[in-house]
């Protein structure tokens, strides 16, 4: 059996190497309609296995055929969350990023740089959270260490 490190690598591998068919076959299966600007969107989340914002998104699917609009990107990302293909990171209001590695884990965030990296959920331990306000449930807990550069 897979732990969660091996499980994480074994997806990104699996996913990354995805073609825009396969894709499609995916989006499919889980109830999305098809459309040639979907799977795009897909395809630059999927192959890079990199957490990214709605406007790279953009960029990068419109950087051959400018055909694409930024509703549709936003349209799309929130069909592939609610569809558990990837999840929405938010470092603050104006700083959101999608990540196609829906395994549970962390991030460092460079707030230097901007960017994303992964920290597998086994690395962090929590324990005594505060008691839930009442009438609510936890839907999870997702830590974000802040980092820049040491000076």
């Amino acid at each position: 059996m897979l732990d969660e490190v091996q499980f994480s690598f074994y997806n990104r591998v699996m996913v990354a190497s995805m073609s825009r068919h396969d894709l499609a076959k995916l989006l499919r299966s889980r109830g999305i309609n098809i459309t040639h600007q979907r799977v795009e969107i897909a395809f630059a989340l999927f192959s890079r296995m990199e957490h990214l914002s709605a406007d790279q998104i953009l960029a990068i699917v419109n950087e051959h055929h400018a055909e694409t609009s930024k509703a549709t990107v936003y349209n799309t990302l929130r069909l592939l969350r609610e569809n558990g293909l990837i999840r929405e990171v938010i470092i603050d209001p104006s700083k959101v990023f999608y990540d196609p590695n829906t395994v549970p884990h962390h991030h460092f965030y460079d707030t230097v740089s901007g960017q994303l990296t992964d920290i597998p959920a086994s690395a962090i331990q929590i324990t005594d959270l505060p008691p839930l306000p009442d009438g609510v449930i936890a839907e999870g807990v997702e830590v974000i260490i802040r980092t820049r550069p040491a000076s």
